[in-house]
C-alpha cells in the first residue's frame, strides 16, 4: 500500500473515532443526578389537611399530589371504565386553593395521583373494557379534572389489577403520550411497591413507555417497619436497576409505620445516597398523617434538598 493510501486511511479512521466521540454522549442517557425535588401525598384521609398547612422551602421544587382520582361512580361501589372521578378531600383541596397556593409559592406544582390502595370500603382494581375506550374516556375526564383544577401533571399509583401488565401499560403508556401531547401536563410519575403483582404490571409500563415517566415515586416505606439503612440503600439500588435510567425518588411515611423511617436513619440514607449523586428528590406519605407531628420530617426533608448539592 503507497503512503498516500496509508495516510487516506488513517485520516477515515480518525475521522471516524472523532466522529463517534462527539457523538456518543448525547447518545447514551445520562445517569440522573442529585435534585432538589420534593413531593408529598395529600387529601386521601379527610382530616381537613391544607396546602397552606405544609412548610415549604422556597429553595426547592415542590410537588403537591392530590389522593387520589379513581375511575370509579362516585359511590366508590363501581368500576367506571376510565370515567375519573375526584376522591380527594375536595372542599380544603379545591381549584382555588391550588390557585392560591401556586400563586403565593413559585415553585410549587400540583398533581392528581390516579387509582390508590382502596375506594370507599374495597380494593380500587384497575378494571378497563378495551384499552381504546379506557384511554378515550380516561383522557376525556382528565383532561376536565386537571383544567378545572389548574394542575401539572399526573402520578399512577394503581395497586390492584383485573387486567394482564400489558394491558396496563398500553392504557397508561397511551394516557401519558396524549396529555403530555397535548399540552395538559408537564409531567408525570409511577408509585410502584415491592410487590410480585405491582411489579409486573409497572416494568411492562417502564419497559415501553419509561421515557414518558418523570419520576418514580418507589414506595419504599411498603418494604417492613425496622429497614436498616444498609437495607433500605440496597433496596434503592435494586430499584434504581429495575427503573434503569430513572429518577427513582426516597420515600417514607410519616407515621412510621413501614420501611426506614427518619427517626431510624432515613436522613442517613439520604445523605449517603447524596454524596453519590443518587438523590433524585424525596416524597411524603402523606401530608394527612404529618399535620399532628407539625411537619417537622418535611421540613427536614427540604432542608437535606435545598444544601447544595
Amino acid at each position: 500500500m503507497s503512503n498516500m493510501a496509508l495516510s487516506k486511511l488513517k485520516l477515515i479512521f480518525t475521522l471516524f473515532f472523532l466522529q463517534a466521540f462527539l457523538t456518543s454522549p448525547t447518545s447514551i442517557q445520562a445517569a440522573p443526578a442529585n435534585s432538589d425535588l420534593f413531593r408529598e401525598y395529600i387529601g386521601a384521609e379527610f382530616n381537613d389537611v391544607k396546602f397552606s398547612d405544609v412548610p415549604i422551602n422556597p429553595n426547592v421544587e415542590f410537588h403537591f399530589i392530590l389522593s387520589f382520582a379513581i375511575d370509579y361512580d362516585p359511590s366508590g361501589s363501581s368500576p367506571t371504565n376510565g370515567k375519573f372521578n375526584v376522591f380527594w378531600d375536595s372542599d380544603n383541596l379545591s381549584p382555588s386553593q391550588v390557585s392560591s397556593i401556586k400563586n403565593q409559592h413559585s415553585n410549587v406544582k400540583v398533581a392528581l395521583s390516579l387509582g390508590g390502595d382502596s375506594v370507599s370500603s374495597g380494593s380500587a382494581y384497575f378494571k378497563p373494557s378495551s384499552i381504546d375506550s379506557w384511554v378515550s374516556n380516561a383522557v376525556s375526564s382528565l383532561t376536565s379534572i386537571i383544567q378545572q383544577y389548574n394542575l401539572d401533571g399526573i402520578d399512577i399509583d394503581y395497586e390492584h389489577f383485573s387486567a394482564d401488565p400489558d394491558t396496563f401499560s398500553e392504557c397508561i403508556g397511551k394516557l401519558i403520550t396524549t396529555l403530555k401531547n397535548n399540552g395538559v401536563i408537564s409531567f408525570a410519575s409511577i408509585a410502584p411497591f415491592d410487590d410480585d403483582q405491582v411489579q409486573s404490571h409497572y416494568l411492562a409500563l417502564w419497559k415501553s413507555y419509561g421515557h414518558l415517566i418523570d419520576y418514580v415515586n418507589f414506595q419504599f416505606y411498603a418494604y417492613d417497619q425496622g429497614t436498616t439503612v444498609s437495607q433500605f440503600i440496597n433496596y434503592f439500588k435494586t430499584q434504581s436497576s429495575n427503573y434503569n435510567g430513572g429518577k427513582v425518588l426516597a420515600s417514607f411515611i410519616s407515621d412510621g409505620s413501614g420501611g426506614l423511617s427518619p427517626e431510624n436513619g432515613f436522613f442517613t440514607a439520604c445523605h449517603r445516597l447524596k454524596s453519590e449523586q443518587q438523590l433524585h428528590g424525596i416524597f411524603v406519605w402523606s401530608a394527612d398523617d404529618s399535620k399532628k407531628i407539625g411537619f417537622r420530617y418535611e421540613k427536614q426533608s427540604q432542608a437535606l434538598l435545598a444544601t447544595p448539592h
